[in-house]
């Protein structure tokens, strides 16, 4: 009888073991969206990156005006003031 219901216990799992099926493993995403979402972020990357430049250029630019007029101004006052002193320099030798 013992080998009866280890026959019998063998042949049910086998049944059983034989009536499960695999499920298949899920297809993968396609890759295209993040592909895509990787161009566009790239993308605003180098106009961000152009937008800063230009940024930059003219900051760079506004500064080298401010400092060309102030060069300017710094030489204006000191010829006018040269000459003021040359002018009280002959003022005093006058008296």
């Amino acid at each position: 009888m013992k080998k009866s219901l280890l026959l019998a216990a063998l042949l049910a799992l086998s049944v059983v073991a034989c009536s499960k099926t695999e499920t298949p493993a899920p297809v993968a995403a396609p890759a295209a969206p993040a592909a895509e979402a990787a161009k566009e972020a790239s993308a605003a990357a180098v106009d961000a990156t152009k937008d800063a430049t230009a940024a930059v250029k003219d900051a760079a630019t506004a500064t080298a005006d401010a400092a060309k007029d102030a060069a300017k101004d710094a030489a204006t006052a000191v010829k006018d003031a040269g000459a003021a002193a040359v002018d009280a320099a002959k003022d005093a030798a006058k008296k």
